[in-house]
């Protein structure tokens, strides 16, 4: 079952649009040997909050095991707190809700959180962030106190790092050399564009992404473009903001990339204002 996403795809989450690309990621990922006749059920929701943050795939597997796998360009150690919003309405939306008032205990899907993290900073092969960590410390308790935890395994599928896993996923594997190939065009000083036609073009002289680059070639060269310009609009406001003592610049820097998000047309505005802190009217007039 395809998903059925009403806001803009990014070339990972159309590439892992469908259950037999999913189902072989995940194998990836959990060691598992899940064939293609294994039950599956895509249901990514489509209003997610936050959204705009994270690129997101949820799916259940033979009713046991509800599966959130999120792409990332940058980490916030505030992961944990955002997917638990996130798993919290997954969850509201598969269960039976009559049946939570039963006395019966109710049996639901198991939840494994997991982030696929290829931005450009050193980041380990993987990493565990626990929601624990955001927990404030109550003078009364020598540790940190309470009775809820969440747990996200964040993994670098960067060229070089937990290699395989990523070759275990032909759509994986294909993603990353492509991507890569991607930058390294970039950095080496060609236009975005060019970049992708170029990137394409090596995929298919190695028999990489073949089908889905040719079936969606022009869909990518737009996604990327916008999402490395999202990239580069982000950390230059992050960079602003990280010079004390200029507030001005700062909050130029964050208006550089309101009118950038603007320009992709990627957000709505409300999301827009969500990431840069300004009103709905202060967005709309830049």
């Amino acid at each position: 079952m395809g998903a059925n996403r009403e806001y803009k795809n990014t070339v990972f989450t159309k590439l892992f649009s469908e259950a037999e690309a999913l189902l072989e990621l995940y194998n990836a990922l959990s060691g598992g040997n899940y064939g293609a006749d294994t039950a599956i059920e895509i249901n990514t929701l489509e209003d997610v909050l936050f959204m705009n943050m994270i690129n997101d795939i949820s799916f259940v597997i033979e009713d046991k095991v509800v599966v959130l796998i999120e792409h990332q360009s940058s980490i916030s150690e505030n992961l944990p707190l955002r997917l638990l919003l996130y798993i919290a309405r997954v969850y509201e939306k598969i269960v039976d809700k009559k049946a939570m008032y039963r006395q019966k205990l109710m049996q639901i899907p198991a939840p494994e959180i997991i982030v696929l993290y290829n931005g450009k900073m050193d980041f380990p092969d993987e990493k565990v962030l626990q929601l624990s960590d955001a927990f404030m410390e109550m003078p009364e308790h020598p540790r940190k106190y309470g009775s809820l935890e969440l747990s996200v395994r964040v993994l670098n599928i960067n060229a070089g790092h937990n290699e395989e896993i990523v070759r275990g996923s032909t759509a994986l594997y294909g993603y990353v050399t492509f991507i890569q190939s991607v930058r390294a065009g970039v950095d080496s000083g060609l236009e975005r564009a060019r970049a992708v036609t170029e990137a394409v073009q090596y995929c298919e002289d190695n028999q990489i992404l073949q089908s889905f680059l040719a079936n969606h070639a022009s869909e990518v060269l737009n996604m990327l473009t916008t999402e490395f310009n999202m990239e580069d609009a982000i950390a230059v406001w992050r960079e602003e903001g990280r010079e004390e003592g200029r507030e001005e610049g700062r909050e130029e820097g964050v208006k550089d990339l309101v009118r950038k998000l603007k320009a992709a047309a990627i957000l709505p505005i409300i999301q827009i204002s969500q990431i840069s802190g300004l009103s709905i009217k202060e967005v709309e007039q830049l």
